[in-house]
């Protein structure tokens, strides 16, 4: 379509933050055609030696409290999984799969963040959610190609500076994060924002003090 601008939108269904930013996906500009991207987060923390939310303890709690508190404030369903975080590479290859539709990705999440059900557990329920029978989608996420691309995906994100999901690409320019669909709307609008000033004078702030590696 004329004047659309091309984004790509970087998810793992292990964030609770990537589903509460997808029900909140037709807020993003109208001008916006996105593409929806499976990664695996683990594969960016590794890429950037970082960890996870749920990696420390008391954030792991801060983290599922405020994700609870954010969806009653946006009137979005919310219920946690049994456990988390768990393994998504299954889920991730089989959304891959399937061409990473939005109808296929927003019931995925559906089933881990909305009825709050295990995707391991209850894997052959979850593909049922799916419209793939289990044995179908077990030969599809066994498939090379398939392995591959979600391995390009990730790799391809963390190229161009993403670090986490959900991240909105789009002119080059990464906003991650729940909490940055309106800063990336008003980048729609204002193409220049970071060539402005204090954006310039932010992006350039020399590094005082770097954290010494503990052994």
């Amino acid at each position: 379509m004329n004047g659309r601008i091309k984004a790509r939108w970087y998810f793992d269904v292990v964030s609770p933050f990537a589903y509460l930013y997808l029900k909140r996906f037709d807020e993003l500009h109208p001008a916006l055609d996105v593409e929806l991207v499976p990664v695996l987060f683990a594969g960016l923390l590794k890429r950037w030696d970082n960890k996870g939310p749920a990696e420390l303890p008391p954030k792991r709690l801060h983290t599922y409290r405020y994700c609870v508190w954010a969806a009653a404030q946006q009137g979005i369903d919310f219920r946690m999984p049994p456990r988390h975080p768990f393994n998504p590479l299954s889920v991730q290859r089989l959304l891959v799969a399937l061409g990473a539709r939005r109808e296929a990705v927003t019931a995925a999440f559906d089933f881990i963040f909305c009825q709050g059900r295990d995707a391991e557990a209850e894997w052959p329920a979850l593909c049922e959610q799916l419209g793939v029978g289990a044995s179908e989608a077990a030969a599809r996420i066994a498939d090379p190609a398939v392995k591959q691309r979600l391995i390009d995906n990730t790799a391809g994100a963390a190229d161009i500076g993403v670090f986490g999901v959900p991240s909105l690409e789009l002119r080059g320019e990464i906003f991650w994060g729940g909490d940055t669909i309106a800063w990336a709307n008003a980048f729609v609008d204002d193409p220049q924002m970071f060539e402005s000033g204090e954006m310039q004078r932010a992006a350039q702030v020399e590094l005082g003090v770097q954290r010494k590696e503990v052994r």
